[in-house]
């Protein structure tokens, strides 16, 4: 009677324990396989919290948050660009909040204001990923600097990210700027836009599809050229001579979440070493100093590509160098 008492007990209790779990909706740019690890990391050490991510486009999620301003239904934003970061923090979306192991973070990743808003997680840099099979049957040389995609030789062939919803198209677009000058870079960008088939608005389409030879060069980041070369594809991650612009992804709680304990708990989880471990999983440069960093096919010489990356300016002139790009080059961007 008393086994069976107990039985009963434990199935009664089992509504309970369920309806007590958390849910956290969480808005991310990554890539679906690098969430789902995270999800599946945190939901481990913490049963009583279930995340529920929603990924797009930067430009995307950074619009999504502003318009839900009001009537918020993120809790937590986890991995997205440290640029949209700034501009979210300005308009007063994120929630201030310095997580447990805030302080062992390298210091380029800390939001510098007294409580954090953000903390950033891994960065990701200017490439080129280049299908050499592709590239032989049209007898297109490998390209050593960004001037040299302007050639001739190279119009119709290149695919890029659409700054406006993308970014890293943006911090292409940023670097740029920051590296030539204005004047400069956009008679760059003019000359590069002859050469352009189409911008498109996704970060990793263009590696993506230059993996799979519909175009010989995408315009992307380094860290999907590496994993798509490791996969089999026949590229290479090229990182331009002169450097290139990078950006790095961040983690924030978003203000008015209902659930401000769990996502603090999230927040907490998200810096800590365990988390910059996963993050070194798909990352070769990540918040946490000290973390082994063991990625196939990673290109070499990237850590002396990055520019001095002025974030703070970048978000700052993001409206205004994103109308100046559509009124030029926006007629060759895909449907969205």
């Amino acid at each position: 009677m008393r086994k069976l008492l107990s039985f009963v007990t434990a199935l009664v209790a089992l509504p309970a324990l369920a309806s007590a779990q958390t849910t956290l909706t969480v808005y991310s740019t990554l890539e679906q396989e690098s969430v789902d690890g995270f999800r599946r990391a945190f939901e481990a050490d913490n049963p009583d919290i279930k995340i529920e991510f929603l990924r797009d486009s930067t430009g995307v999620v950074t619009a999504r948050l502003q318009a839900e301003k009001a009537t918020p239904r993120a809790d937590a934003a986890w991995g997205l660009a440290v640029t949209s970061m700034l501009i979210l923090d300005r308009d007063g979306i994120l929630e201030p909040y310095k997580p447990a192991g805030f302080e062992a973070l390298k210091p380029s990743f800390r939001d510098p204001n007294s409580p954090p808003a953000w903390f950033g997680m891994e960065a990701w840099s200017a490439a080129v990923c280049f299908n050499t099979v592709e590239a032989a049957k049209h007898g297109l040389p490998t390209p050593t600097s960004w001037e040299e995609l302007t050639k001739p030789v190279y119009k119709g062939r290149i695919q890029m990210p659409n700054p406006a919803s993308s970014g890293t198209g943006f911090f292409h677009v940023s670097g740029w700027i920051q590296m030539m000058g204005e004047e400069k870079a956009w008679a760059f960008m003019d000359r590069l836009h002859q050469n352009v088939a189409t911008y498109v608005h996704s970060g990793s389409k263009p590696c993506r599809d230059a993996a799979t030879g519909e175009f010989p060069v995408g315009i992307a980041y380094e860290l999907l050229g590496a994993q798509l070369k490791t996969r089999g594809a026949p590229i290479e991650t090229l990182i331009m001579r002169e450097g290139g612009g990078w950006d790095m992804d961040a983690f924030a709680i978003i203000k008015g979440t209902k659930h401000v304990e769990a996502a603090r708990r999230l927040a907490d989880w998200a810096a800590s070493r365990k988390a910059n471990e996963l993050y070194a999983k798909f990352a070769s440069q990540v918040a946490m100093p000290g973390i082994e960093v063991k990625m196939e096919n990673y290109p070499p010489g990237v850590a002396e590509s990055l520019i001095k990356n002025d974030f703070a300016w970048a978000s700052a002139n993001r409206a205004r160098i994103l109308a100046e790009w559509t009124k030029r080059y926006d007629a060759k961007s895909a449907p969205k």
